[in-house]
């Protein structure tokens, strides 16, 4: 018998794309209200799925979907932030 492991998959918040969950990046909003990027995974609180991509973020930044979804005001520094790691991620694949 053939026994594959089942992949997670999620969907991605400004694509509305069904994706590997290792394939994006979770965006956490703690019971305190602060919001964080989870590269892990496993931080409690509600989460929010962006795929890792520039215009994923760029899309979710410009029509406000991760503070809809987390329910929090969203800086952009955090947006900031995204985009770099996106940045270095595409960096050290070339």
């Amino acid at each position: 018998m053939n026994s594959r492991k089942k992949i997670p998959m999620r969907k991605c918040v400004a694509s509305q794309e069904l994706r590997p969950k290792k394939d994006l990046i979770r965006i956490v909003r703690s019971k305190e209200g602060e919001v964080s990027i989870d590269l892990t995974g496993k931080k409690s609180g509600r989460g929010a799925y962006l795929a890792r991509s520039k215009e994923s973020i760029l899309l979710a930044q410009k029509k406000n979907i991760l503070s809809r979804h987390l329910e929090v005001a969203i800086d952009d520094s955090l947006y900031d932030e995204l985009l770099q790691l996106v940045e270095t991620e595409k960096d050290s694949t070339s």
